[in-house]
């Protein structure tokens, strides 16, 4: 059957190109996202370097026609072993004064995409009774702030998602894994796509490399870990305010909220 497929979306940049470096010595990969030239040259480079078969498949998630595409090819794959449900993006401002279309967009992205892809994964996966599902959350789940409130919502929406399904999966003994990694403030494209400098978002002590953060998924991935959160200052920030009574936690959402704030 040869080695197993992963997919990845998202992975022309940031975490999704890391986690196509850190699988490629064990699997094919199949390559999503949005802009073709830097999928092709990943693609090639990790051939090149680690001799696994990846293709470069460019979509655009939030558009029905390609997300189907890419749903029926995770569904038909005999030898899909994971699939990384990574694409995602952040906007800036107050949610009323802010584009409508954006909004939307990010819900169809992180929410409607995993829907379609997950469904997919699984139907392929549960039969097989083996493989896994990455999806890439963050602690902005656990945390809300003021200028990202459907970034917020859509990311607990996906770590509420993933626990259902790891619920299920339980229910009928299968083998299959299902993860949310939430990480924190972490060295990728995503601040500077928002035209925010890392200085003004965090100090520097909070900044994750994104080598670590995925190292710290995989190892968790076939542990059957549910919930990972890379780096102990955020298993202590999301221990301390998923334990608040709400009327503190607003206290504590309030007072770390500005427009610039994102997490991930």
């Amino acid at each position: 059957m040869g080695r197993p497929v992963a997919v990845i979306t998202g992975a022309s940049s940031g975490l999704g190109s890391v986690f196509a470096r850190k699988l490629a010595a064990d699997y094919d990969l199949l390559l999503v996202a949005r802009r073709r030239d830097r999928l092709e040259a990943l693609a090639a480079k990790l051939t090149a370097e680690y001799g696994c078969v990846a293709e470069a498949l460019p979509a655009d998630l939030t558009d029905e026609k390609d997300l189907v595409a890419v749903a029926d090819r995770i569904a038909s794959e005999p030898r899909l072993g994971l699939l990384v449900n990574n694409a995602g993006f952040g906007a800036r401002g107050l949610f009323w004064e802010s584009d409508l279309t954006v909004q939307q967009q990010m819900h169809r992205l992180h929410v409607d995409a995993i829907i379609r892809l997950s469904h997919a994964a699984l139907g392929n996966m549960v039969a097989k009774n083996a493989g896994g599902i990455i999806n890439v959350a963050s602690v902005a789940a656990f945390v809300q702030r003021a200028g990202s409130v459907s970034y917020g919502a859509t990311k607990h929406w996906m770590t509420a998602f993933t626990e259902g399904l790891y619920l299920e999966l339980k229910s009928v003994q299968s083998a299959v894994k299902v993860q949310a990694l939430c990480p924190g403030f972490t060295h990728t494209e995503f601040h500077a796509t928002l035209g925010l400098e890392r200085p003004s978002v965090a100090p520097p002590s909070l900044w994750l490399q994104p080598e670590f953060v995925v190292d710290e998924s995989l190892k968790a991935l076939w542990r059957g870990k549910l919930l990972v959160i890379p780096g102990w200052k955020y298993k202590a920030l999301v221990a301390l305010v998923t334990r608040l009574p709400t009327r503190l936690r607003l206290v504590f959402e309030g007072a770390g909220s500005t427009k610039n704030s994102r997490w991930k």
